[in-house]
Parts: structure tokens; C-alpha cells; sequence
């Protein structure tokens, strides 16, 4: 695969219009740079430079492969630019707005590798209702949210950075636990459990419910995912846990197993969210990135059986 440094010898080379002085540029030896060069060349599988009395001489391929480089090399510039402000820019308090039914089982590892990256960074994390930190962020008594979708906010950037599996579950000794896919009619009439109606997963929980004839049952909701697995391993209902919580150690399957249904598919997606006049934005974005990695290495890890 070609190398960052053979693209840059290469456009530093354009712009010389000659190996000495190219090579003098990049602070290495002229053979060293030749010899980079046509290592590319064989890479790519084409001749990229005309060598001559006159000088280098791009040949036209070389002249589009020069164009295609610069914006690599710019793009690499812009990435470091980033990387640096991270450590610069993330240092100090942040304080992040997330919901109870991801921040307990996602934050605790990610955290660990934002200490590694910018050790400056001290979180202040605080749980709550999705709408109601929305607002809270657009107030300023927050500067980043991480939570389901949608975020609302006419002056919020939301971010989204992964989707996250919700599986139906049931006590292990239910009738549909450990069977195969079972058919969709089976759970017509069957209670389906789920947070009260602040939450965003209410609203999903109710649209699941809808859409295979369950029925929520209201004097049972659950004030969180724990209280919602306690109520289910009694054998009260069925109810829908996030990929998430069920593979943390604080969350788990203890007492529950995963209702395999026909064309289940369900999902949520998780974003990350600031103001969009913040002097912070690029640094956000590199926070959004990290947690988008470290999530998505965690789910796909995950497998129920």
C-alpha cells in the first residue's frame, strides 16, 4: 500500500520540479527519495515521472495522482490539527447529560480510554430524562448530551454514532424462553413492560407493543433497566433490554432470557449532541468519535444465544 510519506515526496517533488531540491526539502538523501518514488510507481502500477535534464517532469497520471495526494496530505494535516486541540481543548470539567438507560453501561470503559487521551479531562456526568437534557444542553447547563435518538434542538449538532440492538427477554422458565424464532402471533396479548412515558424508550417499547399486539401494562412501569429486569426474572411480562446493559457487569442476563421472534429486528440509535455555536465543536467531534469506537467494539463482541 503506498505510504503517507511516498505521496509526500511525491507532491514535494511536483512542486520542485526536481529530485536534489526535493530531496533537500524532506531532509533525506537523494537515492533515499528516488528510490521512494519508484517504489510508489511500482505500487500503483504506473510511471508517475518523466526524469530528465530538464528535471522531474510529471507525466499526466502523475499530474491527477499529485492532485489526489494533496488532498490526502491535507486531510492528514487537519487530523493532527484535531488530535492536538483534543488534548489541548478537552481538558478542565466537561459535563456530559446522559440517560439512564445507556450511561451506567457504556460510560464506565469508555472513560477509562478518555483519561488515556486527554488526562486534563474531568467529566461530570449526570443522568436524566432525554427531552429534558435536550433542553438543559440548549440552556448551557450542559455541553455535550450522549443519548437515544431523536435529540430535539434547533441550535443543537447531533451526532449519531451507532445503533444498538434491544432484544425481548423474558424469565428463564417463560413458555417462549429458549424455543426457537418463535411466530409473531405468539405474542399476541403477552404484558410487555417498560419505563414510564418521559423516556424515549417508552415510546419504542409502545411502538413494539403496537406492532406485535402486546399489551403495556401501565401500573408496572419500570423507574430503570434494573427495576424492569428484577420485575421480568419474577415472571410479570416480557420487556426490551438494549445489547448494552444486557453484557455489562452491572446489567446482565441473570434470571432472563433472550425471546427469539421471527424478523425481530428492533434497534435504537444513540447520538452525541452540543451546541452548535460552541468553540468546542471539533474537540466534541473527537469525543463522539471515541465513544463511537469504543461502542461499536463492544457490540460487536456481543452475541446472545
Amino acid at each position: 500500500m503506498p505510504t503517507l510519506r511516498q505521496f509526500r515526496y511525491l507532491v514535494t517533488l511536483a512542486d520542485t520540479g526536481s529530485f536534489v531540491a526535493a530531496a533537500r526539502n524532506c531532509n533525506v538523501s537523494q537515492p533515499s527519495l528516488s528510490q521512494q518514488i519508484k517504489a510508489l510507481e511500482d505500487r500503483l502500477g504506473v510511471k508517475l515521472v518523466e526524469r530528465g535534464a530538464a528535471g522531474a517532469i510529471l507525466t499526466p497520471i502523475g499530474r491527477t495522482i499529485v492532485g489526489r495526494a494533496r488532498g490526502v496530505l491535507a486531510e492528514v494535516r487537519d487530523m493532527e490539527a484535531l488530535a492536538a486541540r483534543w488534548s489541548d481543548e478537552l481538558s478542565g470539567t466537561l459535563r456530559l447529560g446522559t440517560t439512564p438507560t445507556l450511561g451506567p453501561y457504556l460510560l464506565s470503559p469508555i472513560i477509562a480510554e478518555l483519561h488515556k487521551a486527554a488526562p486534563e479531562l474531568r467529566l461530570y456526568v449526570r443522568e436524566g430524562i432525554p427531552d429534558d437534557q435536550a433542553l438543559e444542553l440548549s440552556r448551557g447547563n450542559l455541553d455535550v448530551l450522549l443519548g437515544p435518538m431523536p435529540v430535539n434542538g434547533d441550535d443543537l449538532e447531533v451526532e449519531p454514532i451507532f445503533r444498538e440492538p434491544l432484544y425481548l427477554v423474558g424469565a428463564v422458565d417463560d413458555e417462549l424462553a429458549g424455543d426457537g424464532p418463535v411466530e409473531p402471533e405468539r405474542l399476541h396479548g403477552r404484558a410487555l413492560l417498560s419505563l414510564d412515558k418521559r423516556h424515549h424508550f417508552h415510546r419504542q417499547c409502545a411502538e413494539l407493543a403496537a406492532a406485535y399486539g402486546m399489551a403495556m401494562f401501565p401500573d408496572y412501569e419500570g423507574t430503570s433497566l434494573d427495576s424492569l429486569h428484577q420485575m421480568v426474572a419474577s415472571g410479570l411480562g416480557l420487556t426490551v433490554l438494549p445489547a448494552l446493559y444486557m453484557a455489562s457487569d452491572v446489567g446482565g442476563m441473570s434470571g432472563l432470557a433472550v425471546v427469539k421472534v421471527k424478523g425481530w429486528r428492533a434497534h435504537r440509535s444513540v447520538a452525541f449532541a452540543w451546541r452548535r455555536a460552541s468553540s468546542m465543536a471539533a474537540a466534541f467531534r473527537l469525543l463522539a468519535g471515541q465513544v463511537q469506537v469504543q461502542a461499536r467494539d463492544r457490540l460487536e463482541a456481543i452475541a446472545f444465544s
